[in-house]
């Protein structure tokens, strides 16, 4: 029997394929893996039994220039990206790696925490500082306790994050689709509204948390009105999705001197332009979509996607599969 092919659709991520390629062996899969340009993949000369799209955008025309695809599997949650209806149509099956469960929550309420750290310590403009020899005890920062924290989505990340906020005496509150009492009250939450409550939470919020998907219901959710909602002197962090925040009406707010400044580890492009206006301000502190990309959700998504694999060859349901019926 040939091995399995799997394609990554990228040529970043390269830490995510040594892992993918040590799981692989473990549940009894034999496979090639490789990585490949998004755009190379046009040129229909590629076959693949297994792609995984990371960022990549999947229509059926490109679907129909890979033969023998089989599954299309992302490599952690994100689907929005990915035309379900045409690979269902194609006998095409799609599945994904809830954030829950697998450590890629925990990592990026992690990497949440640790941003919100960084912006509300001026960190990027004490690190410019005491390299140029500029300032010595300063500038002063804030400290998160005693502030008030607003999550914006209360998913597997939002639950992971909430439980990693309580120990640093923040007031937390939250927006959730549907809001769950029981929910809330587990995770010892202050306050939890709706989406349509969104502006009080905006008002109330010091650091503000974007932890739920793209959708075009939530395409920029955070605009200028959004943002001019916001206190004096907060915190916009997010390792969501870029297309949730409006990124011009960001700067713009940033450049009155209101806001403490942003965290920012996704964008509405990516990879993101080396002269971006985002890229080299001491009130924003940008990482290159890393806030997942721990040795604990590599290994967790790596199972997960590895395993599908295996029940793929072996003719078995799959697991978290939006298209079941394929």
């Amino acid at each position: 029997m040939e091995p399995v092919r799997i394609v990554v659709a990228s040529s970043g991520f390269r830490s995510a394929l040594d892992y993918f390629r040590t799981v692989l062996p473990k549940v009894g899969v034999e496979a090639e893996v490789e990585a490949v340009d998004p755009a190379l993949l046009q040129q229909g000369t590629t076959r693949a039994d297994v792609i995984i799209p990371a960022m990549a955008h999947f229509d059926g025309a490109l679907m129909d220039c890979i033969s023998g695809l089989r599954l299309i599997h992302q490599w952690g949650a994100g689907l929005e990206g990915v035309d379900i209806p045409a690979a269902s149509q194609r006998g095409i099956a799609v599945a994904n790696v809830p954030t829950a469960g697998s450590g890629n929550a925990e990592s990026v309420a992690e990497w949440c925490v640790m941003a919100a750290i960084a912006i509300s310590r001026c960190l990027p403009l004490l690190q410019e500082g005491i390299r140029e020899c500029t300032t010595w005890g300063g500038p002063s920062g804030h400290a998160l306790m005693g502030k008030t924290a607003g999550l914006v989505g209360l998913g597997g990340i939002g639950q992971a994050l909430a439980a990693r906020l309580q120990p640093f005496g923040l007031r937390r509150i939250a927006v959730k689709r549907q809001p769950d009492p029981a929910l809330a009250d587990r995770l010892g939450l202050d306050w939890l509204g709706g989406l349509e409550d969104l502006p009080y939470l905006l008002e109330q919020s010091d650091f503000l948390f974007l932890c739920l998907p793209l959708s075009e219901e939530t395409r920029h959710l955070i605009n200028a009105e959004a943002l001019a909602r916001l206190p004096d002197g907060a915190c916009i962090i997010n390792a969501g999705r870029g297309g949730l925040l409006d990124h011009d009406a960001l700067l713009r707010e940033l450049d009155t001197g209101r806001l403490g400044g942003a965290g920012l580890d996704v964008y509405e492009q990516e990879p993101l332009s080396p002269d971006s206006p985002l890229l080299g301000r001491s009130d924003i502190l940008a990482t290159p979509h890393v806030a997942g990309v721990t040795d604990l959700s590599y290994e967790g998504i790596s199972r997960n996607v590895a395993e599908n694999i295996r029940r793929l060859l072996a003719g078995e349901a799959l697991r978290n599969c939006v298209n079941q019926n394929v």
